[in-house]
């Protein structure tokens, strides 16, 4: 039996079955749980998780949209892209594009990102700084259709991609309950 959905998902507790329940108490907020001590931080705070990656092209990319068009938001998205380039210098950051490439319908500039530490530092200071313009945050797994989709989050007004010619890594098979006509 299938999943209802377009692509598999292992189960998020995967290597994690037959320990002990996690304890029902409440913290000092009165709201959230107690959770059960570690003896170490989760690996995830230094790398990021497989199968996002962790060589050159760095484990997300951030897409920074404006419209070409409005003299506004391109002032405003060259002087973003000049602080961050200022402000996050470890972070590979490419041109600025006047005009719609690739799968992008807008003008726009792009940034990598390669490590957990710069990810948590960069994206919130990119939610409060980034102004009217919007952004595609996506990972690289190698699955370039299901990054800019399925696994894609947006900070803003979301932009529609241009993926046709994109191949899908989707499922062929019909979800359950569903009838391919």
């Amino acid at each position: 039996m299938s999943a209802p959905f377009d692509y598999e998902y292992p189960s998020p507790i995967d290597g994690y079955e037959n320990l002990p329940a996690l304890p029902e108490e409440k913290a000092e907020d009165g709201k959230s749980y107690v959770n059960p001590p570690s003896e170490s931080l989760s690996p995830s705070y230094n790398s990021f998780t497989a199968p996002l990656s962790n060589d050159r092209r760095g484990g997300f990319d951030v897409h920074v949209y404006f419209q070409q068009n409005d003299e506004w938001q391109i002032k405003y998205a060259q002087e973003l892209w000049e602080r961050i380039r200022r402000e996050f210098p470890e972070l590979r950051i490419y041109r600025v594009w006047d005009k719609p490439v690739g799968p992008h319908p807008t003008a726009m500039f792009e940034v990598n990102i390669f490590t957990p530490a710069q990810f948590g530092a960069f994206i919130p200071w990119l939610m409060i700084h980034r102004g009217p313009l919007s952004a595609l945050l996506h990972p690289n797994t190698g699955d370039d259709y299901r990054d800019h989709t399925q696994r894609a989050a947006w900070l803003g007004t979301p932009v529609s991609l241009n993926l046709r010619g994109w191949k899908s890594s989707l499922k062929k098979e019909p979800a359950a309950g569903l009838v391919e006509g």
